[in-house]
């Protein structure tokens, strides 16, 4: 028993981390690239839920006015709902060229605020962003083309992390371009089932307001299109920039809050996974639900080998499982030197090479530690659908 829930757990990490994108990869060489699409221009609403973020608002207005898309198709739409410094004041300076602000005293969380701003969006497709982030010139274009297809009902964009941000930047950058990787082959499939929710458009006619208490707006909002019957297309040149969060504890809350409400789309599985749909629910089961149990799976991977090992007679039970033994103790000794590099990572230079090389276990086990902190927070009911901001970068 002890032996096959070790590989369980040993393989269900192996899988979703390595299995899953090698299978996607074989299956989609099967599969053409959708596209050229036909030069459309529909009109757009770029909404962008901004709560304190007078250091970022003016330059993602400037940005958002910059991009190559005629004026009069696109609708820039900001919710800063519960702000309670300059960001309202500084957004109404903008007024003269058509920025549009909606804001409430009270903060009843983003996706509150979304639901607000709906009845006030004038596009056919709409376009959710970030105050912190910024867009290449061509994104709404490579956004809005996909739609084309009748059977796209959404449009994701590749988030990309800004280089030169030491071990961290480095490490997430390097996650990010593997995510793209999967959501490429996953877009020749039946869809990519992950989004980027700073650079998301939907058809506005298939938007439908999640609950309030909704954690993770991008998630159930992606989910809800798979489910309804309709594809997620993946538009790797519609690219958004950030800077890597201010220190690897800012990216664990931030990690963190995801998760949980990652946690809380698995409860919602009814409505949001794609039952008839089996080629849909198998992607989805890899990438988002086995992505998220990827923390509990390292756990119960670590505590099974310990116990294989300590007690190999019980860890011999089948056939298959005696054949396996012997690599009871390399696992092992492979899950010490991974984690003794992990607590390396974080004690290290991390702009030297050998930091940056060694903070990669170093990321992953931070990242798979919120994993835990959020389901915590989630069975303890303690995740607030209030989102506190995360400092990023400056220098």
């Amino acid at each position: 028993m002890i032996a096959a829930l070790f590989w369980l757990f040993t393989g269900s990490v192996i899988y979703t981390y390595a299995g899953y994108p090698a299978l996607l990869t074989l299956l989609a060489r099967f599969r053409r690239e959708r596209g050229p699409y036909p030069h459309a221009e529909p009109a757009v609403t770029l909404l962008i839920a901004a709560y304190n973020e007078e250091a970022e608002i003016a330059r993602k207005i400037e940005n958002s006015l910059a991009l190559d898309y005629p004026r009069e198709q696109l609708q820039l739409l900001i919710i800063a709902d519960g702000s309670s410094d300059r960001t309202p004041e500084i957004v109404q300076q903008y007024a003269d060229r058509g920025v549009e602000l909606l804001y409430e005293a009270p903060r009843r969380g983003k996706m509150a605020a979304i639901n607000r701003a709906i009845p006030f969006v004038r596009g056919e497709i709409i376009v959710f962003s970030d105050a912190n982030n910024r867009y290449d010139a061509n994104v709404i274009r490579e956004l809005v083309a996909p739609f084309a297809d009748a059977d796209v009902g959404a449009v994701s964009g590749a988030k990309v992390i800004e280089k030169g941000d030491g071990a961290l930047g480095e490490s997430e950058g390097l996650y990010w371009r593997y995510e793209s990787f999967v959501k490429k082959q996953e877009s020749k499939l039946a869809g990519c089932t992950a989004v980027a929710g700073e650079v998301l458009a939907i058809r506005s006619d298939l938007f439908e307001s999640p609950p309030d208490e909704i954690i993770n707006d991008d998630t159930h909002m992606g989910m809800r299109i798979i489910a309804r019957g309709f594809r997620i297309h993946y538009a790797p040149q519609a690219r958004s920039h950030e800077r890597v969060s201010q220190s690897a504890q800012d990216e664990i809350a931030r990690r963190a809050r995801i998760f949980a409400g990652r946690y809380q789309a698995i409860t919602y599985a009814r409505s949001l996974w794609p039952f008839r749909r089996p080629l849909a629910l198998w992607q989805l089961l890899s990438h988002q639900t086995l992505r998220t149990l990827v923390a509990v799976n390292m756990v119960g991977a670590l505590v099974m080998n310990i116990l294989a090992v300590l007690s190999p007679s019980k860890a011999k039970s089948h056939k298959l499982l005696r054949l396996a033994a012997p690599f009871n103790w390399l696992l092992l000794i492979f899950q010490i030197v991974f984690y003794t590099m992990a607590w390396l990572g974080g004690r290290v230079d991390s702009n030297s090479k050998l930091g940056k090389v060694v903070y990669i276990p170093t990321f992953l086990v931070n990242s798979n530690w919120a994993g835990l902190i959020g389901l915590y927070r989630f069975v303890r009911r303690r995740q607030t659908t209030l989102w506190q901001r995360v400092g990023r970068r400056t220098n």
